[in-house]
């Protein structure tokens, strides 16, 4: 047993050990996994704010939305994958990009009107955005028998319906490129004449992947300019001071947390605080995989989940000290009591969890950021709670600490 106990904590240990070194170096010369490789948001690492709003007294919702997909795929066209477009009120939308110090170039960039062209083989001009009427996704069979797939459904005006047909009729057979700002969103094949000022694109794409290209065709061919109405720059030193600032008080939080554990609960404590470095590792590999944009709320998500994740641990030593109290065995107390804690921890984490995803697909900005390591936190905590703290609980049980006021009995 003595055996089978140290080789549990030898493997907690190095566990600990590389979770450490990766968060910190990561892997190769690109830092992969690593704290380097943590996207940073517009609080932390400055940039631009830009709030744009529509020229008309009324915008509709689908027109709204067709803007707000024109200006992220002109960002994400820029390279500047990180930015954040989100619609404010009825007309405006704020759009936020870190890393980015001059607001007059971003505005350059992305506010112009977007130009929508359909274009032949060689390069002519066949008709513009401003033709297309309406675009939108459609579910349905395009062949005869066949089965039912995503395609976008275009309709054209008067003048569009005429240039249209002109155009397929001259080019059945051959492509027709839809180019939004220079470039090809799609590329259908012409199959036949289309004179009713009605069309389809098909392709090997999903619903989301229809809806976009719909959502970009309708920009094209938008019935109001976006103007700016705010811009300001973030600068640089301000992130800085606020990552600095965010970092000490997460340092100085999970000190205090692992002291405390320590003091209270003993050799418990000392379990729960080798879990919370495994749980701190885990949580900073997890935010560079799924390369989440860390903000100053993002921080305060963490900083809560370090939390959870004690008091998950919490829950579980009390539970096991009553299992003492009542007699029973160090090995049954110990079983017991994780048993016992599983079901309110799991319940506790879960409504939370189910509280953040709110925050998630409702919110935006910063609330998404927090919701994003909150979810992430809350997940990473119940393993490390239910599953490493377990392993090294019962690793020093079985290496031969046995005697039960290591474990929070208190003996008369």
């Amino acid at each position: 047993m003595k055996v089978r106990g140290r080789m549990m904590l030898l493997v907690t240990l190095i566990v600990a050990v590389l979770l450490s070194m990766l968060s910190y170096k990561g892997i190769g010369a690109e830092k992969a996994l690593s704290v380097n490789r943590i996207e940073q948001g517009l609080d932390l690492s400055g940039g631009v704010d830009i709030v744009y709003e529509a020229d008309q007294p009324t915008v509709t919702d689908a027109e709204m939305k067709a803007a707000i997909s024109l200006l992220q795929g002109r960002l994400d066209w820029s390279g500047w994958t990180e930015a954040e477009v989100a619609r404010e009120g009825d007309k405006r939308i704020r759009v936020q990009i870190p890393g980015v110090a001059d607001a007059e170039e971003a505005i350059q960039e992305i506010g112009q009107t977007a130009q929508l062209s359909f274009v032949d083989e060689a390069g002519n001009v066949l008709l513009t955005g401003d033709m297309v009427k309406d675009a939108y996704k459609q579910v349905g069979a395009t062949d005869p028998n066949g089965p039912s797939l995503p395609y976008v459904a275009l309709e054209f005006n008067e003048e569009g319906k005429q240039r249209f047909a002109e155009a397929t009729q001259n080019n059945i057979g051959k492509v027709i490129y839809i180019v939004m700002d220079d470039e090809v969103i799609s590329a259908p094949v012409v199959q036949t004449a289309i004179t009713d000022g009605h069309a389809m694109i098909t392709g090997q794409f999903g619903g989301e992947e229809a809806e976009e290209l719909a959502s970009l065709i309708r920009a094209g061919s938008l019935p109001f300019n976006l103007n700016v109405i705010q811009m300001k720059n973030v600068g640089a030193r301000l992130g800085a001071d606020a990552l600095s600032t965010g970092i000490k008080a997460g340092i100085v939080g999970i000190i205090l947390v692992l002291v405390y554990m320590l003091i209270s609960y003993k050799l418990l404590g000392f379990a729960a605080d080798w879990a919370l470095v495994i749980y701190i590792g885990l949580e900073l590999v997890a935010l560079s995989l799924f390369h989440v944009t860390l903000t100053l709320p993002g921080i305060a998500g963490i900083i809560l989940s370090v939390g959870m994740a004690v008091d998950a641990n919490i829950v579980i030593f009390e539970r096991v000290k009553e299992e003492l109290v009542m007699g029973k065995s160090l090995r049954a107390a110990i079983k017991n009591g994780f048993q016992r804690a599983t079901s309110a921890i799991i319940d506790g984490n879960v409504t939370t969890l189910i509280a953040a995803a709110v925050l998630f697909f409702l919110g935006s900005g910063t609330v998404k950021g927090f919701a994003t390591t909150l979810m992430i936190g809350i997940i990473v905590s119940m393993f490390t709670a239910l599953v490493i703290t377990r392993i090294i609980v019962k690793g020093l049980m079985y290496a031969g600490v046995h005697n039960p006021k290591y474990y929070g009995l208190r003996l008369k």
